[in-house]
């Protein structure tokens, strides 16, 4: 399988996610882009999960859909194409970090991946669902790694 190179301008790879990004700050998403997905892709799916929360794997964000010819989406907005889901906040779309107060720095991993179909999704999936559901449709992937902890 194929790497895609996923990063933003806001914060570097396992680096800390700035404030304005998260639900202490303005809570918007922070801008991503990424390289080419290779030929065949269907669509992109983007993710951001926290493995670090109390009670298992935290979804932040879930976008799919995704135009496979974008090349990244700019902070606040849905990715061309694409469609936002609940995450585990319950609200559709972007749920910046909150990690529990003194519970230590939480990571945050942004995935990308490219399909070679879309994703059979119920109305409200879990990480742990999004992750079945790539099993054999994956081409290629990249992730991004920030951190936050209050």
């Amino acid at each position: 399988m194929t790497g895609i190179d996923l990063s933003s301008a806001a914060f570097g790879d396992h680096q800390a996610i700035p404030r304005r990004y998260t639900g202490e700050g303005e809570d918007i998403s922070p801008p991503l882009t990424w390289s080419a997905p290779p030929d065949g892709t269907a669509e992109l799916v983007l993710a951001c999960e926290d493995p670090d929360a109390p009670n298992g794997t935290f979804l932040h964000w879930l976008v799919t859909g995704i135009d496979p010819g974008s090349t990244g989406v700019e902070e606040g907005e849905t990715p061309a194409g694409g469609r936002e889901w609940p995450n585990d906040f319950g609200r559709t779309g972007w749920g910046g970090p909150l990690p529990p107060p003194g519970h230590g720095r939480h990571r945050y991993f942004f995935r990308l991946w490219a399909v070679s179909e879309p994703l059979p999704l119920d109305d409200t999936p879990s990480a742990d669902t999004v992750h079945r559901a790539l099993a054999g449709r994956e081409l290629a992937s990249g992730a991004l790694m920030g951190t936050y902890q209050r």
